[in-house]
């Protein structure tokens, strides 16, 4: 860990870095210490990809200055920055579900022998010493499609290790990870910080942070921020660096009244538990959230309600109105618009602009006679979403991939919002974007229920659930176990529902 005497093992001095339209990174200062765990926060878009890319020898920085072991070093590719003893661990893990541990760890540095044959007893020697320094205790040879999202995580790390990596760059590494997971994946931080592995720890969960981190540093618009030593590392402190100011009420709830039902669900299954029949309804005006464990049955309810999953028996309701939902189609006929988990695997088209993307759902509304696409009309419903819902992009025709993932998020809010739809199903609505973006997308549901639409959310965030939701539906392995009011809100009443205890009151 740092201390005032103690020399940086990796120095970033005035590194500035520009792309066509926007300006990444102005002259960024970082400094990380021998076996310290330093974590890198900000706002999306405010810089942290690139400057672990530039770390990682993924991009190039245009001026500025890196430093190893207080020598100036080039890092030109990623495979330069591995000799360095860099390596990034990706937020999307980067590794062959086909092939097994071993084989991953040493993909593409094989120990051969003089004829070129594969060493396969060496590979699963070592692999079992880089394995045992994670924790991992399984064979070599297990596939690693076979294991679990919190287990393919720490082979990641183990494969970094097992290139002798003396730095770590860990993005979002608990984004997919179940709390028991997570856990795992702290002490195996802790043990690397001991054996004197240095970690840059990038995450929006800011109890991670103070539970880990040695010291903050925060990026903002691209440019140093602030930097939080261990004694001054708290939630406000964090979050008045990366915003700017301070969030007196960051949960936007406000007391209004609900009117008519807007969804009933009577006895509908799931794809995943056939055997359990859920019954609810959500009004005009109201927020409910759905809390549960991880495999609980909560995305697989909201893929129901909007017709990706065939219904297999029960009846659901919208406005009153009896809707077999036998497809998206069907539910968006009917007023339902979901936004999903994944939104650059089922929200949107990455590749294409923003505003091809926020005109997609409503693309026959802007038809001329003919059916040729009116791009007048296209451009205006996209320009309204964009100052609407405050998308910062440069221009309309901006690709989506290169958003930050809070304004990505937007851009699949905004794409449902032109339709006008009575009932919004929000799956993870704030997963991986920054505590900014998080308050706009608040402000924006408490907004949409003053408007009278219905709000059905699925959060893993406790304090999301706690902050935002006039009532909560808890599921334990498929079945809806209880309903909460507002005023029987508490972590220990959701957890109590969710570990499958008593029934708190009936769900109607």
């Amino acid at each position: 860990m740092s201390d005032d005497n103690a020399t940086a093992l990796l120095e970033v001095r005035s590194v500035s870095k520009a792309f066509p339209g926007v300006r990444a990174l102005t002259d960024v200062d970082l400094r990380l210490y021998p076996g310290e765990v330093l974590a890198v926060l900000g706002e999306n878009g405010a810089g942290k990809s690139t400057l672990m890319k530039i770390l990682a020898g993924i991009q190039a920085p245009d001026i500025g200055q890196i430093l190893l072991d207080g020598r100036p070093v080039q890092i030109e590719s990623v495979r330069a920055a591995g000799d360095l003893g860099i390596a990034l661990i990706h937020q999307e893990l980067n590794l062959a579900d086909n092939l097994d541990v071993g084989a991953n760890l040493f993909l593409g540095r094989e120990p051969r022998y003089p004829l070129g044959l594969i060493r396969r007893r060496e590979i699963d020697r070592r692999s079992a010493e880089v394995l045992q320094q994670v924790g991992l205790a399984l064979p070599p040879r297990t596939l690693v499609g076979s294991l679990p999202i919190g287990k393919q995580q720490l082979v990641e790390i183990a494969k970094a290790l097992s290139v002798n990596a003396r730095i770590l760059i860990m993005d979002e590494p608990t984004s997919s990870l179940s709390n028991r997971e997570a856990e795992t994946l702290f002490q195996v931080v802790k043990g690397l910080r001991q054996r004197g592995v240095s970690i840059i720890y990038i995450s929006h969960r800011l109890g991670e942070v103070t539970k880990l981190a040695d010291r903050v540093t925060v990026l903002r618009d691209g440019r140093n921020a602030g930097e939080l030593a261990r004694h001054e590392i708290d939630h406000d402190r964090m979050v008045r660096l990366m915003v700017g100011r301070d969030i007196a009420q960051f949960y936007a709830r406000r007391n209004h009244s609900t009117g008519s039902l807007a969804l009933e669900a009577h006895e509908v299954p799931t794809s995943a538990f056939p055997q359990h029949r859920s019954s609810f309804s959500v009004r005009s005006g109201e927020i409910v959230g759905l809390a549960g464990l991880v495999g609980a049955g909560r995305t697989e309810l909201l893929r129901v309600l909007f017709g990706v999953d065939r219904t297999q028996g029960g009846r659901i309701f919208v406005g009153g109105k009896r809707c077999p939902l036998r497809s998206p189609k069907d539910a968006i006929s009917a007023g339902i618009a979901l936004v999903p988990e994944d939104r650059k695997a089922a929200g949107l088209i990455v590749q294409m602009s923003v505003r091809h993307n926020l005109s997609l759902a409503a693309v026959r509304r802007h038809r001329r006679v003919g059916g040729l696409l009116n791009r007048s009309h296209e451009r205006q419903l996209a320009n309204e979403m964009i100052q609407r819902l405050k998308i910062r992009t440069p221009h309309d025709s901006q690709v989506v991939r290169y958003l930050s993932g809070g304004n990505q998020q937007k851009v699949v809010l905004g794409k449902w919002l032109a339709l006008r739809p009575r009932v919004l199903l929000m799956d993870e609505p704030t997963r991986g974007i920054d505590v900014g973006a998080k308050q706009e997308i608040y402000q924006l549901m408490e907004q949409l229920a003053a408007e009278g639409v219905a709000i059905l959310f699925v959060s893993s965030e406790m304090e999301e659930i706690l902050g935002m939701a006039d009532r909560v539906l808890v599921m334990h392995e498929g079945c809806l176990q209880g309903e909460l009011h507002r005023d029987q809100l508490s972590e220990e009443s959701i957890m109590r529902l969710a570990t499958g205890g008593q029934t708190v009151a009936q769900v109607a």
